[in-house]
């Protein structure tokens, strides 16, 4: 009977604060340095979209769901830019031996986001990302109203769903 209340505490205020996510901040985008494809510092306060909502998904060369994510999201990223204005970046979490593989990766497949590397985990962790697939929806004031574990088939419409209620002001879910 402890465990059960126990398990009730503990799970019960983040199921609380994941439904309340709506409009409302979880967190304000924590400030990291990576790298752009070429080398170039990158700080996280630099995320720009002008007030529009950004996509962050973090991401390895070595997860295949990751893959088919962002070949999906590609696929309709220039219909997303469209409708909402939305700015995707993928994070790359591959550390300094598979980082490597990135630049011919995303050249491959042809992907039109833009994509960063954070090769010593600082982001990852201040995000508290633990395994990718691991994608956040920000507000136009940089803040995460929204995140996602995993990816199945047909996902990508559940981003551009909560990125459609985060321009109407409405609450996500």
């Amino acid at each position: 009977m402890k465990k059960i209340i126990l398990l009730v505490l503990v799970v019960v205020p983040f199921t609380t604060l994941w439904a309340q996510g709506g409009s409302k901040a979880l967190f304000k985008l924590p400030e990291a340095n990576l790298q752009t494809m070429d080398g170039k510092p990158f700080n996280t306060k630099n995320l720009q979209n002008d007030g529009k909502p950004i996509l962050l998904t973090f991401w390895a060369t070595w997860c295949k769901p990751c893959m088919k994510e962002h070949d999906a999201i590609n696929d309709l990223y220039d219909e997303w830019i469209e409708e909402t204005g939305v700015k995707i970046y993928a994070i790359s979490i591959d550390d300094t031996r598979s980082a490597k593989r990135v630049m011919p990766t995303v050249n491959g497949k042809g992907w039109e986001f833009d994509v960063l590397l954070d090769t010593n985990g600082d982001f990852k962790r201040l995000m508290n990302v633990n395994i990718p697939p691991h994608v956040f929806v920000l507000n136009g004031k940089k803040e995460v109203v929204w995140q996602h574990v995993g990816y199945l088939d047909g996902d990508e419409a559940k981003y551009i769903d909560v990125i459609r209620n985060v321009l109407a002001g409405k609450p996500v879910e």
